[in-house]
This record gives structure tokens, sequence and C-alpha cells, in this order.
């Protein structure tokens, strides 16, 4: 290699060098703005209409995810395989506006699940889960319009207190069907249709009380019972000893009758 040559490709060696040192920078940087295992596969933040939302919307979750941005107005994880929500689920996001855990597989809330969320938050979105039973106090200070809808409801007292205790989201109180009942024929209704025409917690205060009369009342006619077939085997076994004395010599048969006598009274 001649001396002109070296000369002409040691700018260009240099040049790309710090080509390459640049372009490293440039990944460092991004990886500390942006890490790449900050959100759940398949999550992603955003802006829309002026509010910071998160998207999750079927990104195949089985739970809750925790590096939700605590500036979060709306959350959307739709569309995913989340079972359950325990309790302080939320609890980092006070900013949150809106909720949307439709269409997924949650089956239970415990209490406590929407703790912090009461001041803000204004729509929570659970239809199409799996939600048979829940307590009202799962519920409890929340102040958003909730949906409720195409969920395996059990149409008893408790659902009945739920739906008194919460706001349901417009046009989704129809969507409420009990898919079974503790009355038969309720099944397959529209539940505020039920509970328009039966008190739900009265008719199963009405049982209880039957069921508690009819224990109490058994247990009666078992004490009377057994007292009835004591007094007759002590009367049966008094007239077998009586008959005994009669068989025995005048003078033996007075003291034994005295005896018995006293032991009877």
């Amino acid at each position: 290699m001649t001396a002109a040559q070296g000369v002409l490709l040691h700018p260009i060696t240099m040049g790309l060098l710090l080509q390459s040192l640049f372009l490293l920078l440039l990944l460092l940087l991004g990886s500390c703005l942006h890490p790449a295992a900050a959100f759940p596969k398949g999550c992603y933040p955003s802006e829309e209409e002026g509010l910071k939302t998160f998207r999750c919307s079927n990104a195949q979750l089985t739970e809750v995810p925790r590096d939700i941005p605590n500036d979060t107005n709306k959350l959307y994880l739709d569309f995913n395989q989340i079972p359950f929500l325990p309790r302080d689920a939320f609890r980092d996001l006070p900013l949150l506006l809106e909720l949307d855990l439709s269409h997924n597989a949650i089956a239970r809330i415990e209490t406590g699940a929407f703790q912090g969320l009461a001041e803000h938050l204004h729509s929570l979105d659970l239809s199409s889960n799996r939600l048979v039973s829940v307590s009202k106090d799962a519920f409890s200070n929340l102040k958003a319009k909730v949906n409720l809808s195409n969920n395996p409801w059990l149409c008893d007292c408790r659902l009945q207190e739920l739906i008194r205790a919460v706001e349901l989201a417009a046009e989704s109180s129809g969507g409420i069907v009990c898919d079974s009942s503790t009355q038969e024929e309720n099944v397959g209704k529209a539940f505020l249709q039920v509970i328009a025409d039966t008190d739900l917690c009265n008719v199963y205060k009405k049982t209880t009380d039957i069921a508690m009369l009819v224990t109490m009342f058994g247990w009666f006619a078992m004490v009377i019972s057994y007292l009835v077939y004591y007094v007759r085997q002590n009367q049966e076994d008094a007239r077998r000893h009586l008959e005994y004395l009669k068989s025995l010599p005048s003078k033996q048969r007075r003291s034994e009758e005295s005896s018995t006598i006293s032991t009877v009274v």
C-alpha cells in the first residue's frame, strides 16, 4: 500500500468509527429513556384527547401489570385473561379516570381492589367477564359508573345489594341477566325486572326465619317426646314394682310400699 493510499484510508476509517460510536451512544440513550423491559409485551403509553393513556388491550395478560405510569388517566386492560382482581390492584394510579377491564376471565374481586380510585374514577367497565357473585364492599365508596353486563350472575340478595350500592352505566342494566337464581323462575330474566317485582333479600329473610322455626319446632318435639317416654317408663317400672310387692308377705309388703311411694314422689 502506497503512502497516498494510507492517507486516503485513514479519514474514511476514522469516519466509520465515529459513526459507529455515535449510533451506539444513541442506542444507550434510548434504552435509558425508554427501558425495553419497563412495560409488558403489547402494552404502550400514549396521549388521547389530552389524557395520558396506557393500553394493554389483547396483550395476553394474566394479571394486572405493575409498571403502569402513575399519572395514567385512561387504562385499557380489555381482551386479556385476567382471572381476578386482588386488593390494592390499582392503588398507585391516583389520577385514573377510566378503567376498562371488559372481556377478561375475572371471576373474583377482592374487597379493596379499587381502593384509591374513589376520588377520580368515573368509568369502570367489567362487562363480559365471569362474575357470578360479588360483595358490595368491593365497590365501597366508588362513585364511578359501572358496567356489569354480560356476566353469568347468580340472582340473589347479594347481587341485589350490589346493584343498589353502585351507579350503573347508561344502557348497561339490561345486560345484567340471571344465569342462575335462588328462584328458578328468574333464570334468563333481566335482574332489574326481577327485583322490580320481588325483594330477594326479604324472600331470603323469610326463608331463613321459616327454616329456623322448623328447626326449633323439631328440637321442641324431640324434648317433649323424650319427657313423655321418660314419664311412661317410670310409671311402668313403678307398676311392675307394686305388682311385685303385692306378691310379698304383708309385713314386708308395707315397708316396701312406703319406700316405693316415697321414691316415686
